[in-house]
């Protein structure tokens, strides 16, 4: 081969890995915009301060990590802030309390310990159980428009077998966008964000808001942020990096998220954490170092700094249908595993039971049945040996 021939090859290359990285960087819009949106219409909560936390999050993240770890917002805490109408004060004592919560479970070893307990059976009986949620959650999103949920969805989906499939992602993104400037139809995410112009809140949350975030917010929260959040994102980021598995442990990410939530809550930033379920849709979209994480980000920063109407506008312009699309679409890539078919009869046994428990539950509750049979079948096998 020639040197000529080389370079081009070289240059190919490195132009598919950016483009995957590109698309990876905002393959997860589909949870983190419409809680973000939601969050900024809705309740009227600071859009600097909200993505000056997300943008400082994420490139933090990337320098550490080097990898693709997604940030997202926490979800229970965020809906519920959403739908009850909750206080700017409560949110930043949510945020604060949850850090706080997962630095002593880092530091003290429980969360290391708590992994341990954890079979491979239990972590996809969890992950099974979140992506179903997701893609339940963008079905419901895609049906503010059937037609343009179900058309991105099949076009994403079937991407993944296609020369170019990191460009599917930000043309579908694109397509929406154009269609919505050029159709006018309020199709997007029923927020008016245009409006919204609230300065960075740099306020201390009351004894009452204390309190009341710690009853109402944290304890539905903490389960979900430890399963999905900190262990099933551990599991996930070391099977696709295991060659970085010493630095994408479960303290880890308790210790990283712990300190982004108790840093940068005072100053407006919503709860945030990380995600099994947005590691798994960056990934299949081309995200594999740190320049995704850097990307998203990046452009969170910018929308911070720069937060006016006309950036508004932009983001109105993405269709709900085409963020439901791109939830469903990760919700089937976490959901999705070979211990379905593979596994031995156990095995899927404590995934169904688990991914049951969790749906009819709550996560903490799959969490107890999925350890609880591995330690049967444990000291079931230990008495048959004897």
């Amino acid at each position: 081969m020639t040197s000529g021939k080389i370079s081009q090859t070289v240059s190919h290359l490195s132009f598919n890995r950016l483009l995957g990285e590109t698309s990876g960087a905002f393959a997860d819009l589909g949870t983190f915009l419409p809680l973000v949106l939601g969050l900024i219409a809705l309740n009227q909560f600071s859009p600097k301060g909200i993505f000056l936390g997300f943008g400082l999050f994420a490139i933090l993240s990337a320098l550490f990590y080097r990898r693709p770890i997604p940030v997202q917002p926490m979800k229970v805490i965020a809906a519920l802030v959403i739908a009850q109408g909750l206080t700017p004060g409560m949110l930043q004592a949510s945020a604060m309390l949850m850090g706080i919560i997962l630095l002593i479970l880092a530091f003290s070893g429980a969360i290391t310990w708590l992994a341990k307990q954890l079979s491979q059976a239990v972590s996809v009986g969890i992950q099974l159980a979140i992506g179903l949620q997701l893609m339940w959650m963008g079905t419901k999103m895609m049906s503010e428009f059937w037609q343009l949920g179900v058309g991105a969805f099949i076009l994403l989906f079937i991407s993944k077998f296609l020369p170019l499939r990191y460009l599917a992602m930000p043309l579908v993104i694109a397509a929406g966008m154009i269609w919505q400037a050029s159709t006018q139809t309020n199709l997007v995410t029923n927020f008016d964000i245009q409006a919204v112009t609230a300065p960075f809140q740099l306020a201390w949350p009351t004894s009452v808001e204390w309190t009341s975030a710690a009853l109402l917010l944290v304890l539905p929260q903490l389960a979900l942020t430890l399963t999905n959040a900190v262990i099933a994102t551990s599991v996930m980021a070391q099977e696709k990096f295991p060659e970085d598995a010493a630095k994408l442990t479960p303290k880890n990410f308790a210790i990283s998220s712990g300190l982004a939530n108790l840093l940068l809550a005072p100053f407006g930033a919503s709860a945030m954490c990380h995600g099994a379920g947005g590691l798994a849709v960056q990934y299949h979209f081309g995200a594999r170092t740190y320049l995704a994480p850097l990307i998203f980000g990046s452009t969170c920063l910018m929308i911070a700094l720069c937060w006016g109407s006309h950036i508004a506008w932009l983001l109105s312009l993405i269709p709900m249908a085409i963020l439901g699309s791109l939830l469903t679409t990760a919700g089937l890539q976490l959901a999705w595993s070979k211990r379905l078919i593979d596994g031995k009869p156990f095995c899927i046994f404590v995934i169904l039971s688990t991914a049951v428990t969790c749906l009819a539950i709550n996560a903490a509750a799959g969490l107890a049945v999925g350890i609880i049979l591995e330690q049967g079948r444990r000291t079931w096998a230990m008495l048959t040996m004897r």
